[in-house]
């Protein structure tokens, strides 16, 4: 009789199966995180929503807190893939500041914030964690970082405004809004900060009129005016 956990030649769909249980328990994390809190994301807890054996949370992840990361890790990777998307569809500032105030509506609405919150809350109890959810934040810098990239082409600008800080700035603040809006209960502040964001966006983006033309009829005008004024000078005379 072989021992459990032991591995065995019957069975080829197992790997599949441990696949889906994994799964399973991952979505019961994030579950267990926006509805209960980090508190109550116990092993039993997790286990029922996923309909498992909580000893398989241990066999696949060692541990609760690593189950946990695994769920923040899934709900980083669908946001920073929804984020991309997002992204690209933007042509300009502006565009850029309405799709992080589309994102960040959407991030409430579903609870994903809740997920990040109820993590960092629960990395002043637990000790490890902090470093590990610190370490999750990263890529949504690195992202943040490659959009600025892509937005400031002005090498002055570039210069006086260091990518990787103003990345660094703008994440914690959008994790900021999204706590505070999540603890209050209250958007309307975050959106009206969004607002202002996308009229100073305004003033950096390119004007649709062209100067050019402008500039040309300004200068057709005083031609116009130097050549009335010769005529009336030589009918003087």
């Amino acid at each position: 009789m072989g021992k459990s956990g032991s591995p065995s030649a019957v069975g080829r769909g197992g790997a599949g199966r441990s696949a889906e249980t994994r799964r399973l328990l991952v979505e019961a994390a994030i579950t267990t995180l926006k509805e209960d809190g980090y508190a109550g994301a116990s092993a039993r807890a997790i286990a029922e929503r996923a309909g498992s054996n909580q000893g398989l949370i241990f066999y696949h992840f060692g541990s609760v807190a690593n189950l946990l990361l695994a769920a923040l890790d899934a709900v980083s990777s669908e946001r920073l893939a929804h984020y991309g998307a997002s992204i690209d569809q933007a042509g300009s500032l502006v565009d850029l500041v309405g799709a992080a105030t589309g994102i960040f509506s959407d991030d409430l609405d579903a609870g994903y914030v809740t997920v990040l919150v109820e993590m960092i809350a629960g990395a002043s109890a637990t000790p490890g964690l902090g470093p590990e959810v610190a370490a999750r934040i990263r890529p949504w810098t690195d992202f943040a970082q490659r959009v600025i990239d892509g937005a400031l082409v002005d090498p002055p600008l570039g210069s006086v405004l260091p990518s990787r800080d103003v990345a660094y700035g703008i994440v914690a603040l959008y994790l900021g809004l999204e706590m505070l809006s999540h603890l209050d209960g209250d958007r309307a502040p975050a959106l009206a900060l969004f607002a202002h964001a996308s009229q100073l966006a305004g003033l950096f983006s390119p004007r649709q009129d062209a100067p050019a033309t402008n500039a040309g009829t300004d200068t057709d005008a005083e031609t116009d005016t130097e050549t009335n004024t010769d005529a009336k000078t030589k009918e003087t005379s």
